[in-house]
């Protein structure tokens, strides 16, 4: 056993806009206020930075790795917060001129970026007049897990939809903590969001950090929101339904620690079925 030390950490719900200025300024103020908190790792959701009226708008805002306004404001708040910053995704171009990467991208208290992850499945989904298709603007990642050390252990980054897909967060190996910042649409995460988030979770043995759109937005999209942080049980620590705002808890290594030796399913888990 690790002992009660605990790490807080904080998941930040937004509803973006059609303006990455207003976004970011919007991001600054809550990640403030998660820090503020005692947060030593924050999530912003996926397009914290821009919701367009239409899915190709984010290539006009898209960014070659390692350069650009939207990364230097991470690294910024980052190092101005002296926190681990999970930047949500943005839009990072790729080597086709019509699509992009949807890239979740961290940094270290120092503002240094330390890991990145492009988005692997891509949202697809039609219902009456509702109609959605990612395939049209964003190119896949490599299908790899990727994961970083924190101070509290190892995180396994993904994004949305990644989260129907579990083949994904088993090939992380163990890992203290998920995060899967999203922008689940009304529909699908009336239904799914938080049954998908719990079943991570209890699976994996691990918390489950979901930073969210939560809301209406410009483009007319409603999106879901119940940003929420889940232990290694599936219990919900806490969540934040609709509109903005900040959903902070404790990663507890010790409660890990405990679930995973009362229920050792990690390791009575048999690999290479077919």
């Amino acid at each position: 056993m690790r002992g009660n030390k605990t790490f807080p950490v904080a998941a930040i719900q937004m509803v973006s806009s059609i303006s990455v200025d207003a976004n970011l300024r919007r991001a600054q103020e809550l990640v403030a206020e998660a820090a503020q908190q005692g947060a030593c790792l924050v999530a912003l959701p996926e397009y914290f930075c821009f919701m367009g009226r239409r899915d190709p708008d984010k290539l006009a805002i898209q960014e070659t790795a390692g350069t650009g306004p939207i990364q230097d404001f991470l690294a910024h708040t980052a190092r101005q917060h002296g926190i681990w910053l999970l930047g949500g995704t943005l839009p990072l171009q790729s080597e086709e001129s019509g699509r992009i990467y949807n890239a979740a991208l961290v940094f270290d208290p120092a503002g240094r970026q330390v890991a990145r992850y492009d988005k692997i499945h891509l949202f697809g989904f039609r219902k009456g007049d509702e109609s959605y298709d990612e395939a049209v603007s964003i190119k896949p990642g490599t299908p790899i897990a990727k994961t970083f050390d924190a101070p509290f252990g190892k995180v396994g980054l993904s994004v949305c939809y990644d989260l129907r897909f579990p083949e994904l967060y088993r090939a992380m190996g163990e890992v203290a903590l998920i995060v899967v910042p999203s922008a689940f649409t009304y529909t699908t995460g009336s239904a799914h969001w938080e049954i998908l988030l719990r079943a991570r979770a209890v699976e994996n043995q691990c918390y489950v950090l979901a930073p969210a759109q939560g809301g209406k937005h410009e483009n007319g999209r409603r999106t879901w929101g119940h940003s929420m942080l889940i232990d290694p049980w599936g219990e919900v620590i806490s969540c934040l339904p609709e509109g903005e705002g900040v959903v902070s808890g404790d990663i507890s290594l010790a409660r890990i620690d405990e679930i995973r030796l009362s229920l050792p399913a990690l390791r009575h888990r048999t690999q290479g079925i077919k």
